[in-house]
């Protein structure tokens, strides 16, 4: 199967992958500069550093890095700091795959929320949160827009 979500392979970033985090994080989020007139801080990112500091996921189709996901445990939730698809790679579930992904990691890390921030002008993805079950708890100016933090409440299994 080439392409779809059931070729797709989930695993944890290594440091001889941050070119190609940072390559793919530049392409996925290079379509906002014209929509908020500078680059998205994702793209300013230091991807060597997210690595060694946070969990940074990748997800493989047919051995290509079509996305990745870094997270980065906080002490009452799990934080999604940047979730990245490749272009390409766009409108295939790869972006509801890793937000799957990390429900799991803050469910294993015993956390029952998640959140994540977005600019308000970057409509679909917050269209995108708001169909994987996220809600807005706060919107705040930043750099001339708005940021949009959003949180997800989790079900804790007893077992």
């Amino acid at each position: 199967m080439t392409g779809d979500a059931a070729a797709a392979v989930l695993r944890r970033a290594e440091p001889d992958d941050a070119p190609a985090v940072r390559a793919l994080t530049r392409d996925a989020y290079a379509k906002w500069i014209a929509v908020i007139g500078r680059e998205p801080r994702p793209m300013l990112a230091d991807p060597a550093a997210a690595i060694r500091d946070h969990r940074v996921d990748l997800l493989l189709v047919d051995d290509a890095l079509a996305g990745l996901i870094e997270t980065i445990e906080k002490p009452d939730h799990l934080l999604i700091e940047s979730v990245a698809v490749a272009p390409g790679m766009q409108g295939r579930g790869h972006g509801r795959r890793l937000l799957a992904h990390a429900e799991d990691l803050a469910l294993r890390q015993g956390h029952a929320e998640l959140r994540l921030y977005t600019n308000a002008a970057f409509a679909t993805n917050v269209a995108l949160y708001r169909r994987c079950g996220y809600g807005v708890v706060l919107e705040e100016p930043f750099l001339g827009g708005t940021t949009v933090h959003m949180s997800k409440m989790l079900a804790r299994t007893i077992g």
